[in-house]
């Protein structure tokens, strides 16, 4: 028998909505006969390795992506870690020319990790930000990104093939496409199922810091007084899990896939990110939801406004979230599954056959 190819599978470690998409991905790899070998930082690498503890490991150097206390700030302070960046990117390109070299892989997927790519091998992109928002600098961001973007053999964008009917706008669709690229459809890590409604509100917190401290702070602060029954899990990925039951919002940092799945699926409403990720999830899973863009990502902003004026999905401003805006939810359609095929991941991974 042919020996197996492995590919490594390298998310960004910015938030975890790049790690916990790749987990479909890396199962449906497994089930194709391929081996895997994970590759990111942080609690995006300890995410993966609580999830797949079978499969080997490799920590790349960090991006050190942060958010300023004001929001209005980041972009300027992302400007000035480019130099960062571009470092990070060739020891990345270091690292990846001594694995090929060696016949360690024989292929990659990087969900946004801009310099987890090698010409000797089939190279993967995935992204929904074919444009990337910045405000006044957006077409030079975007250029900057699809530059990039280009150096890789195809993109993947999960996402349909719809420019009407789709969940990334304009961030994810181009009216002319400058590379090969492939809409690969919703990927969802959690399956939708019929349980009894025990939490009235189920509190998502993910993102860099100190974004997600201070959203954590305000949600306790908002919700101290009420009477509903209230799940807030942290999203802070560590090794042992902790719950806390002795206020009256229970509290954990976090939930693998499965216990996730079955939280939110035990959920009348959810209130989290408008990260593309958590859209996916919710989408999939059909769920009531309220979204708090992070302040100053201009692709959470975008998106929550986008679905807010489809009259799908209400949002606001994180500093001016109320308990009292979540009456706005009975009124909006709610994210529904979009008509699609399911992931035909023979057809993708067939790239990693030509070589």
């Amino acid at each position: 028998m042919p020996k197996k190819k492995t590919i490594l599978v390298a998310p960004l470690n910015w938030g975890l909505g790049h790690a916990t998409r790749c987990i479909p991905i890396i199962r449906a790899l497994l089930d194709h006969n391929f081996k895997v070998l994970i590759a990111s930082d942080g609690a995006a690498l300890l995410l993966l390795q609580k999830e797949f503890p079978e499969l080997e490991t490799v920590e790349l150097p960090s991006y050190n992506i942060t958010y300023p206390k004001k929001g209005s700030h980041f972009k300027w302070k992302l400007l000035l870690k480019l130099p960062q960046l571009r470092n990070t990117m060739n020891s990345e390109k270091k690292i990846i020319r001594q694995m090929v070299a060696t016949g360690k892989i024989q292929g990659i997927i990087s969900d946004n990790r801009l310099g987890v790519r090698n010409k000797a091998i089939p190279s993967v992109y995935i992204t929904h930000q074919l444009n990337v928002l910045t405000g006044s600098t957006s077409f030079f961001s975007s250029a900057m990104h699809q530059k990039i973007i280009k150096k890789f053999d195809v993109c993947w964008v999960p996402d349909v093939d719809d420019v009407v009917i789709n969940l990334s706008g304009k961030l994810g669709h181009l009216k002319r496409a400058p590379f090969p690229i492939k809409y690969i459809g919703i990927l969802g890590r959690m399956e939708k199922k019929e349980f009894p409604k025990t939490i009235d509100i189920l509190l998502l917190l993910s993102g860099p810091e100190p974004q997600r401290t201070l959203f954590e702070e305000k949600l306790k602060n908002a919700f101290k007084k009420s009477e509903k029954n209230i799940l807030l899990v942290r999203g802070i990925v560590e090794e042992e899990q902790h719950w806390d039951n002795s206020e009256n919002i229970k509290t954990v940092n976090f939930l693998q896939r499965a216990e996730l799945g079955e939280v939110i699926n035990k959920s009348e409403m959810v209130v989290c990110r408008s990260g593309y990720t958590s859209i996916m999830d919710l989408t999939l899973l059909e769920k009531n939801v309220f979204f708090v863009p992070t302040p100053g990502q201009y692709e959470q902003e975008y998106l929550a406004k986008r679905l807010k004026n489809l009259g799908i999905v209400p949002s606001c401003k994180q500093e001016k979230f109320k308990p009292k805006k979540l009456n706005k939810v009975a009124v909006y359609k709610g994210l529904k599954t979009l008509a699609q095929q399911p992931v035909n991941f023979s057809e993708l991974f067939s790239l990693f056959e030509r070589k």
